[in-house]
């Protein structure tokens, strides 16, 4: 009887949550219409090709196509796993990402450091002088490295010579390599990575502020204690987010950099997938080793964001 009663129970729940879902729709039917767009953006252009994921799974033979081609199971997975260059890969991929993970505080300190700034022309100067790069071609990025940082004419090895240092090849030394590659993109992003930094610090009550001034703090101590506070939570999802995206390394500004004197350090788990499906035609072998790159991300994805909704009251779901 119990057992009945809780099914029915359950019933009428559910019945009440599509009923308030059905009124939410036609009452708001115009936001639907403007989300849809998107949504079938997400399912084309994502959602649908996951049906080639199997391929990771087969011997696939294009003239058999993905279903006529063999089944093989985890063959490719631990081909992977076994080679010599598997750990090479793994490691130069996290120590990038870790060493990017560490300079994620640079925008928040920026767009605190921006938001102090009284002086609206050089507030402006400053944003778009910072933003500007964004909007640099990868190509035209790796260009201005390797013109910038040539032994004999580029501007920083002058100027390591006028110090009275040696100059330094600074683009096929394995030892340079993440640190051209990590800094440079923190300065191709810095500025627009602080725009939403900068937006939610602008919907910080101005009253808090006002009754801290009062109250004696310091310029310091409202920073830490009001702005801070306010922005933590578009801080934690961003962090969560860029968590995300852990394994995955933008492979063009990579390819671009790399060449063989510095591929110890180069070597990546994105252009490993690059070179060996479309380059040599491995094509399930290359979508093994990119799906488990994807897995890693999800777990990382979902462990964190489990985390931040234990400890805070900021998560993504």
């Amino acid at each position: 009887m119990a057992s009945k009663e809780g099914t029915i129970n359950v019933r009428n729940t559910d019945n009440k949550k599509l009923h308030s879902f059905k009124k939410n729709l036609i009452s708001n039917w115009q936001l639907y219409v403007f989300l849809l767009p998107a949504i079938i953006y997400f399912f084309v252009l994502h959602y649908i090709p996951m049906y080639g994921v199997q391929i990771a799974f087969k011997n696939f033979i294009a003239n058999q196509g993905i279903l006529g081609s063999p089944w093989v199971g985890f063959d490719h997975f631990e081909r992977f796993f076994n080679s010599y260059y598997f750990w090479r890969l793994l490691k130069n991929t996290l120590l990038i990402n870790l060493y990017q993970l560490v300079l994620f505080p640079l925008p928040i300190i920026f767009a605190l450091m921006l938001n102090e700034i009284r002086n609206g022309v050089f507030k402006k100067w400053a944003q778009t002088l910072t933003y500007a790069p964004h909007f640099i071609s990868v190509v035209v990025v790796v260009g201005m490295i390797v013109a910038f940082l040539e032994p004999s004419t580029g501007l920083i090895n002058h100027a390591i010579v006028a110090l009275g240092g040696e100059p330094i090849s600074f683009m096929t030394s394995p030892d340079w390599f993440r640190h051209v590659y990590v800094w440079s993109g923190e300065w191709q992003s810095l500025g627009w990575g602080t725009i939403i930094y900068l937006a939610a610090l602008a919907g910080v009550n101005p009253e808090l502020h006002e009754a801290a001034k009062v109250d004696g703090a310091t310029r310091m101590q409202r920073i830490l204690h009001i702005n801070i506070p306010s922005i933590l939570p578009t801080v934690v999802i961003l962090f969560i987010l860029n968590i995300g995206k852990f394994m995955s390394i933008g492979f063009e500004k990579v390819l671009l950099m790399k060449n063989s004197l510095n591929s110890e350090t180069s070597d990546i788990i994105q252009t490993f997938v690059y070179e060996t499906g479309l380059l040599e035609g491995q094509y399930s072998f290359a979508a093994a080793i990119g799906l488990f790159d994807s897995a890693i991300n999800i777990f990382l994805l979902v462990m964190i964001n489990q985390i931040a909704r234990k400890t805070s009251e900021n998560s993504l779901w």
